[in-house]
């Protein structure tokens, strides 16, 4: 008897839609299921070069979080006190006319009271900032400013190179060193990593600068465990060392650089001595590094962004970029360093968010890394919170400010989201937001050269609407008639791109059509072999018109720094990404929570034995700003000196209520206004 199954089946091309940097091209099989699609399977896409069928554990269970049991499917109103997370269902229609009548209210005697707060939930150019940024533009709320993952190392990045990019994701299979600095790979960027494993078969050498031992350094042929914070000086002793040597591509140096008189000023500062004493490290590994950096070629750098959440985390993506340039390592496709690509997706944000429509209004701007102090004390008061996309009473530091703040009968907080999370606890109304499998999206990367479309393999579920249509919605409650708040999805992603944009002449018609496309770029793609920088003076600049030569600045809270502070807690703590989970997303999966057990605080012996603390004791973790409670883990995996809590869980998952933000401080980078997540001391007790 012939099987019809086939028949009722068919597969729909997607996009990984996380803040990672390997965004990857998926396939959902839908079957037909008493006349309604139904998600059965999700895979990678084999003939996608940089996705090659493989996913991530966290990406692979995404069926299982779309049809989680407590994804929220219908608008809710809160009934109890804020942070109860008491709800009841209304009609989309309630909750329209009542949030529109709110804010207009508020609107009416300054709309700057009213903030929006998102960050990459998706990554998505449509479900991101693209109706959204039409809505709060016309609205002229507040400004967000998004510093709260990458902006540190984004614009020193930019200082440096002109552009954010870098070499192509699968050229790193012909390197001949690559340096996994402060980036866990396995983890964060699995996809890369198969191409490092291409590289070692081949004979590669690969090192990981990192305060702790990750999946990714147990792998590598040398660990380098420096201080938190550490990484500028790092940079400088191997610059001092490769000047001091000669190892230098003079004529690449005066054809395509800028400055390199003064970065040698900079870098006759830290001999190796002395940047062993900064890093906590060995002189010999500052002269190995260099050593290595010079003769082993070609050699890229996977400089991720965990290094960059400290006071100078700027400075420090700086002095890493300009490392290629001292060693001509640009020359070759498999050389240079990888941050970030995202500069090469030159969408036409302009017509996508429509800046025009604020009419010559200038709001103020919300740093939504302090959103802590800004809910307690900004002047004027925020006085409504939208938030989507994001989760700030999990994510942002100082949490219990931030809890502090949300629980505020003012503001007036509306949260679009796909369950009910720690900041859903807060709000005035739940908005339920579709997942990635309902909606459509155009997609840019930050570590691959491909543009993908996302088409929806499944009608939403429940009452549940994507983040367009909750704020096309809201902006035809609030009367917004301008034309563009009737745009469709479709769209609004076409308009992204540009005639002779990113992908040449491809439309979004065409992107669909095919899945992914590469950028229009040459197939050996190396940036900046003949310069061609995007600076002001199209070279790399070690110094810029309004920069200095970068420079090491120590952590705020270090013992070179501020030795009192250090003396009451006297350990670094760290809060790096666990495998399963994605900042705050996936938590809540339990087959992947499951995996992770319990928060625990990873601690090494010697820190451990000083304080009586055995392995699987419940600690308490404390500073001045806050403590936590979790279980210890005694490991040599996190260096002396250095505690290691992996991260992001949710508060109310945690036995005790709490995470590793109720420690970490709301002081900011060097450059790029971003959080200093990783510049923080703590002391470490067993818990009675």
């Amino acid at each position: 008897m012939p099987d019809d199954r086939a028949a009722r089946t068919t597969v729909v091309r997607g996009a990984g839609p996380h803040d990672c940097p390997d965004t990857c091209a998926l396939l959902t099989t839908v079957e037909e299921r008493d006349g309604k699609p139904v998600a059965i399977r999700i895979a990678g896409d084999p003939e996608h070069p940089t996705t090659r069928g493989a996913l991530c554990t966290k990406v692979s269970r995404y069926l299982e979080r779309t049809y989680h049991p407590e994804r929220l499917l219908h608008p809710m109103k809160r009934v109890g006190r804020k942070g109860e997370g008491r709800f009841v269902r209304v009609s989309w229609e309630e909750a329209l006319t009542d949030i529109a009548a709110r804010l207009q209210e508020i609107a009416a005697r300054d709309p700057q009271r009213i903030v929006p707060y998102s960050y990459a939930g998706t990554m998505g150019v449509v479900q991101g900032e693209g109706m959204a940024a039409r809505f709060f533009h016309k609205l002229g709320a507040s400004l967000l400013d998004r510093t709260i993952c990458a902006s540190a190392g984004a614009e020193g990045l930019t200082a440096t190179l002109g552009l954010r990019t870098g070499p192509a994701m699968e050229a790193f299979a012909d390197a001949k060193l690559i340096v996994f600095w402060g980036a866990n790979a396995i983890a964060s960027n699995l996809h890369l990593w198969t191409f490092a494993q291409e590289a070692k078969r081949k004979g590669a050498k690969l090192v990981c600068i990192d305060p702790y031992r990750s999946l990714t350094a147990e792998k590598c042929h040398q660990h380098i465990a420096l201080l938190p914070g550490t990484d500028g000086a790092l940079a400088l002793g191997i610059a001092h060392v490769l000047i001091r040597t000669g190892w230098l591509d003079r004529d690449y140096i005066e054809r395509y650089t800028l400055g390199f008189e003064l970065l040698a000023e900079r870098a006759a500062w830290y001999d190796p001595a002395r940047v062993a004493a900064l890093c906590g490290i060995t002189a010999a590994e500052v002269e190995q590094l260099a050593h290595d950096h010079w003769h082993i070629r070609p050699a890229a750098i996977r400089l991720n962004y965990g290094m960059q959440r400290a006071r100078g985390g700027g400075n420090a993506v700086r002095a890493v970029a300009s490392l290629p340039a001292l060693a001509g390592h640009w020359r070759d496709a498999a050389g240079g360093v990888l941050l970030s690509c995202s500069g090469m997706f030159n969408w036409n944000r302009a017509a996508v968010q429509r800046p025009d429509l604020l009419a010559g209004r200038t709001p103020r701007t919300i740093n939504m890394s302090t959103i802590g102090n800004d809910l307690l004390a900004a002047d004027p008061p925020i006085e409504a919170l939208i938030v989507y996309n994001s989760n700030p009473v999990a994510v942002a530091p100082e949490s219990a400010k931030v809890a502090q703040g949300f629980a505020r009968e003012d503001p007036f907080t509306v949260v679009l989201e796909h369950f009910q999370t720690d900041t859903a606890d807060y709000a005035d109304y739940l908005l339920p937001a579709t997942t990635q499998l309902e909606h459509t999206d155009l997609h840019g990367t930050y570590g691959h050269l491909y543009a993908l479309a996302n088409d929806p393999a499944i009608a939403p579920l429940g009452e549940a609407l994507p983040n367009s249509e909750i704020f096309r919605r809201l902006a035809a409650a609030m009367d917004f008639t301008d034309p563009c708040f009737a745009d469709s999805d479709d769209a609004i992603a076409a308009q992204a791109l540009p005639a002779a944009g990113p992908l040449g002449e491809t439309c979004w018609d065409e992107l669909k059509q095919s899945g992914w496309q590469r950028l229009d770029v040459p197939e050996r793609y190396a940036p900046f072999a003949q310069g061609g920088f995007g600076t002001p003076s199209g070279k790399c600049e070690f110094t810029t018109a309004t920069l200095p030569a970068p420079d090491y600045l120590p952590p705020y809270e270090g013992p070179t720094s501020n030795a009192e502070l250090a003396a009451r807690y006297p350990l670094a703590i760290i809060s790096p990404p666990a495998r399963n989970f994605l900042n705050s997303s996936f938590v809540n999966v339990q087959s992947l929570r499951d995996t992770g057990g319990e928060p625990t605080l990873e601690i090494h012996a010697q820190d451990a034995a000083a304080r009586g603390i055995a392995d699987g004791e419940r600690v308490r973790v404390f500073n001045d700003r806050g403590s936590f409670t979790l279980a210890a883990r005694v490991t040599d995996r996190a260096r002396p000196g250095v505690a290691v809590a992996l991260s992001i869980w949710w508060r109310k998952l945690a036995r005790d209520g709490k995470n590793a933000n109720e420690v970490t401080s709301q002081a900011l980078t060097d450059l790029g206004r971003a959080p200093t997540f990783y510049d923080c001391l703590v002391q470490v007790a067993r818990a009675d």
